[in-house]
């Protein structure tokens, strides 16, 4: 039996509504992640693993980055064929700089938050006494970068910012190296919960500053509330969210799209097991991705799967 042959077969015994005209054969499936110590990576990794069982004929790579900025200039120039990005940096610019029909959205998956985390003993106590201090905005080309950067050139507060992966400003927060770890992701994220385990860390509360950037750019950003659960005794804290969504290339065959969709969706307890907010991946709300149109085949998935 030929290698499509195989890989066929295995679809339309193990995937319920999918023929054998369904799914295409690939070779390779890339899918742009994040950096170490962020729920991007852990949840790509996951996600890579449920679509290479559903795929097992192709090789699904989940590829590390520096999350979302990286991630839709990687599709963009045709280096992935999926990609992992928060809302707000396909807001505007980022999509018009270039043929906005080049990416498409499989689905909103969860919201990262935005976290700012400063040793405990630190005489900082709200953002603005960031000012003129030692910052991480995380990786060049993340989401935290991006909205790092919105959010204190809206505030009119200047910081030393530095650019670092979350687990990497989380050793240096704990070493005195930095003033403050500034991370856009998921929630619990790992880097955090590392530094916990080296220094004493609060978290800043952000009521004021959620409440403007989202007038400010209304949208992708939503006044929100990490629980008092998330890190022990770090919570509750008022900041804001941003929706998560999957992208894709347009042109990925629309088949093999609708199968990306079904595993995400049907298997996202698997692949959101131990991040409590990425476990609200789910049908009614995975068609909300704001201005970026579905794929035609997520879109084909969702209408067959109305709930």
């Amino acid at each position: 039996m030929s290698r499509r042959s195989v890989l066929l077969a295995a679809l339309a015994a193990g995937v319920p509504g999918c023929t054998a005209t369904d799914a295409p054969a690939v070779d390779e499936l890339v899918l742009a992640t994040g950096p170490d110590g962020a729920v991007f990576q852990e949840i790509g990794r996951a996600l890579a693993t449920a679509l290479a069982d559903q795929l097992p004929a192709t090789r699904v790579v989940a590829r590390p980055s520096n999350a979302s900025v990286e991630n839709v200039r990687l599709l963009r120039q045709a280096e992935v064929h999926l990609g992992l990005s928060s809302l707000d940096p396909l807001d505007g610019a980022l999509l018009s700089a270039e043929d906005p029909g080049g990416i498409s959205a499989v689905g909103r998956l969860y919201d990262s938050f935005l976290q700012v985390a400063v040793p405990a003993s630190s005489p900082v106590r709200t953002l603005a006494d960031l000012a003129g201090r030692v910052v991480s905005f995380g990786p060049v080309e993340s989401g935290s970068e991006f909205t790092a950067s919105r959010l204190l050139d809206l505030l009119g507060i200047r910081v030393d910012a530095r650019n670092m992966g979350h687990d990497e400003a989380a050793r240096r927060l704990a070493a005195g190296g930095i003033d403050a770890l500034l991370a856009l992701t998921g929630i619990p994220t790992p880097a955090i919960t590392h530094a916990q385990a080296g220094v004493p860390i609060r978290l800043l509360d952000l009521p004021d500053e959620a409440v403007r950037l989202a007038e400010a750019y209304p949208g992708p950003y939503v006044p929100a509330t990490i629980p008092a659960t998330t890190y022990g005794d770090l919570g509750p804290v008022h900041t804001f969210a941003v929706p998560n969504l999957l992208l894709a290339r347009t042109s990925l065959d629309d088949d093999l799209v609708e199968v990306v969709t079904r595993t995400v969706f049907t298997e996202s307890e698997r692949i959101a097991a131990g991040h409590p907010e990425a476990s609200r991946i789910n049908v009614r709300t995975g068609i909300a991705t704001g201005q970026v149109p579905l794929h035609h085949g997520a879109a084909r998935w969702f209408r067959a799967n109305k709930r």
